[in-house]
C-alpha cells in the first residue's frame, strides 16, 4: 500500500489563530519578556537571601502588570487608522504606567519597611534597563532586515 506524502487533516498543525499561529509568529517572544521572565526568576534568590520579600512582591506585580498593560495598549494603538489616536493612546499609557510604577514604590515603602520601598525601586529600575535593552535590540532588528 502506497501512503500520500501529504498530510491528512487530522494530522494537520493546528493554526488557528489562537492558539499556535501566535507562537509562531513571534519567535523573539522570549527575549521580548526577558525582564519578565528574569524577574520571576530571581524571586527564589531573593527570599534565599533575605532581601525585603514585600518590596520585592509588589516590586515584581507591579512590574508585570506595567508590562501587560504596556503590551495590550501598543496592540490596541497599533490597530489604530488614525495615527493621532495611536499616539494619544501610547502617551497615555506611558503617562499612566510612569504613575503606577512611582506610586507603588511609594505606597510599598509607606506601608513596609523602607528597605521594602529600595528593594521595589531597585527591581524596577533593574527591569526596566532590562526592557530598555532588548527593545532597542529588537527594534534595529525589526528595521534592518537582513538580505540574502
Amino acid at each position: 500500500m502506497i501512503h500520500s506524502p501529504s498530510t491528512t487533516p487530522a494530522e494537520a498543525p493546528d493554526l488557528s489563530p489562537g492558539r499556535s499561529a501566535r507562537a509562531m509568529a513571534d519567535p523573539l517572544i522570549l527575549f521580548r519578556w526577558l525582564d519578565v521572565i528574569l524577574v520571576v526568576l530571581a524571586a527564589p534568590f531573593v527570599v534565599l537571601t533575605g532581601l525585603p520579600v514585600l518590596g520585592y512582591t509588589v516590586g515584581a506585580v507591579a512590574w508585570i502588570l506595567n508590562r501587560v498593560i504596556g503590551a495590550l495598549v501598543e496592540r490596541h494603538a497599533a490597530a489604530q487608522d488614525d495615527v493621532r489616536k495611536a499616539v494619544g493612546l501610547n502617551l497615555g499609557a506611558l503617562i499612566a504606567r510612569s504613575w503606577l510604577v512611582g506610586l507603588t514604590i511609594l505606597a510599598v515603602g509607606l506601608a513596609g519597611e523602607r528597605e521594602d520601598g529600595l528593594t521595589a525601586a531597585i527591581l524596577m529600575l533593574a527591569a526596566f534597563t532590562l526592557y530598555f535593552v532588548t527593545s532597542l535590540l529588537l527594534r534595529s532588528f525589526e528595521r534592518n532586515p537582513t538580505r540574502p
